[in-house]
């Protein structure tokens, strides 16, 4: 074997080791890749602290399991959405609306009474509270052809708040108590703050824009990725 031909298969056995080595490298790398991905689609994204929160319900079915509500301390789950009237000669005042419930405000309930309806088959169910030294009441059901429609549970937190969203920070507790909004704030924590929301349509399922009376002093939020991102004055009432 002359010098020269030894010389040529040997540049031929590292040009097939150097293949051979890149081929080995991608399928590695592929493999690896492929692993990954797989992981990625079978990832467990992990739920934010709010979704591990169950509020206790009291599921009441009659008038007499509903007055639970007047043993405890309750807290409204939407301000500016329920609205109470003067309850005066054991009767609701329906005519004369005298305010809205509170974002998030600490209700006592003295006790629940059965009221004529402006539907004459029914009756309302009625929880009555006092405020200024005046009695109140604000309808949380109905009673028709003996069927108990109850929608407390959908009204009020029977925990307080506090203590169910503890793991919120201290800034985002102080704006809530100052029924206040601020950037960053996800829409529950504007639900405790500034109350209920009326939401716009949306073709992108990231970013949501949501109305909110407030008490008056309308808002508009803008939430981007579920979190306050623009926060300005709504059109007048």
């Amino acid at each position: 074997m002359t010098p020269e031909l030894k010389k040529r298969i040997q540049l031929v056995l590292i040009i097939a080791i150097a293949v051979a080595a890149l081929r080995t490298g991608y399928v590695l790398y592929d493999r690896h890749s492929q692993k990954l991905e797989d992981a990625k689609k079978n990832q467990v994204v992990p739920l934010k602290a709010d979704y591990y929160v169950v509020p206790k319900k009291l599921y009441p079915y009659d008038l007499k399991s509903v007055r639970q509500l007047a043993q405890q301390p309750v807290w409204v789950k939407e301000g500016y959405r329920y609205t109470y009237y003067p309850y005066e000669g054991h009767s609701l005042d329906l005519a004369h609306p005298a305010g809205l419930l509170l974002p998030i405000e600490k209700m006592q309930f003295k006790d629940v009474v059965l009221n004529p309806s402006p539907a004459s088959h029914e009756q309302m169910m009625v929880a009555l509270f006092e405020k200024d030294g005046k009695m109140f009441g604000l309808q949380i059901g109905s009673l028709a052809d003996g069927n108990y429609q109850i929608y407390s549970d959908e009204l009020f937190f029977i925990q307080d708040p506090r203590e169910l969203y503890k793991h919120w920070p201290t800034d985002v507790w102080e704006s809530i108590e100052q029924r206040q909004m601020k950037l960053g704030m996800n829409e529950m924590q504007a639900d405790f703050a500034i109350g209920m929301g009326v939401p716009e349509r949306s073709s992108d399922p990231s970013v949501k824009t949501v109305t909110y009376p407030n008490g008056g002093k309308p808002l508009v939020i803008t939430y981007r990725d579920g979190l306050a991102a623009e926060i300005k004055p709504g059109p007048p009432a």
